[in-house]
């Protein structure tokens, strides 16, 4: 299960990619008299749903609070999860007006079948490390190290990037690994070592950071073998297309690139 994204004062996260219903709940309410997307006002006004990687939670969070700040009359509502259910979410017609994921692949499934506003662009990049239960009491130090007998490791599942970019950097480094599990995304994955439900996880970096002294971070050589490009595109349906190329030009400015820079995020 992935665990709630922090709730800001002002921002609120809609769960659940697929919770179309809910969603257009949301988009109805964001749509009233005073928040009309798209009415002739100094700035953006209404609510802008944001489909965005579990992987950019705190960094997103903390750029939707500053954005709120900067356009009184916003609300920036945000969905964290696996890239891929995101991208299901919005080929299945919930609506968003932001889509930020986590590979140029998952992104695909949403610009293949003409649901972006123009070509998407690569905002961030991400590397993998090993998350540990802090003290590395196991004393992992290398890929091959998870192959231990009796170690628990949990990968995310192969569809997500953080799966796909683990599968990669694992068959790098000739590492032949049977998980304890697969977790639906990175998220999940951490969440499994910070509860010590696992011994150890390959995971995004910058979620090794965010996770500050529950876990430890071990480095090794092959995640430069696998390196995520983050795409972000505002949906082709969005309910409020001005304040969503206002929240991606944030996302893309120099303020939005130090946020995601001090996050562990590396630039495009």
């Amino acid at each position: 299960m992935t665990r709630s994204a922090h709730r800001t004062r002002r921002s609120r996260r809609i769960a659940g990619a697929g919770a179309v219903a809910a969603l257009a709940l949301s988009a109805c309410s964001a749509s009233g008299p005073d928040s009309s997307p798209g009415s002739a006002t100094d700035g953006p006004t209404g609510t802008v749903t944001v489909f965005a990687a579990a992987s950019l939670q705190e960094s997103f969070t903390t750029l939707g609070e500053r954005f709120e700040k900067e356009h009184p009359g916003t609300e920036i509502a945000f969905n964290f999860g696996g890239s891929d259910a995101l991208a299901a979410g919005i080929d299945n017609g919930a609506p968003a007006d932001v889509f930020a994921a986590a590979s140029p692949k998952t992104m695909e499934l949403v610009t293949d079948r003409g649901h972006t506003a123009g070509s998407p662009s690569t905002f961030v990049r991400n590397r993998l490390q090993i998350a540990t239960v802090p003290g590395n009491p196991h004393g992992i130090d290398s890929l091959e190290d998870l192959e231990a007998r009796g170690l628990k490791v949990v990968l995310c599942d192969r569809t997500v990037p953080c799966g796909a970019a683990a599968r990669t950097a694992l068959e790098a480094g000739g590492v032949a690994l049977t998980p304890a599990s697969y977790e639906q995304d990175v998220k999940s994955a951490l969440t499994k070592v910070e509860l010590k439900e696992a011994d150890a996880a390959v995971v995004y970096r910058t979620d090794v950071k965010a996770a500050g002294d529950k876990v430890e971070g071990v480095e090794f050589p092959e995640s430069a073998e696998a390196v995520n490009d983050y795409p972000i595109a505002q949906l082709d349906n969005a309910p409020n297309p001005s304040a969503a190329r206002a929240f991606v030009a944030l996302v893309k400015s120099p303020e939005g690139q130090k946020v995601l820079g001090e996050a562990g995020f590396l630039k495009p």
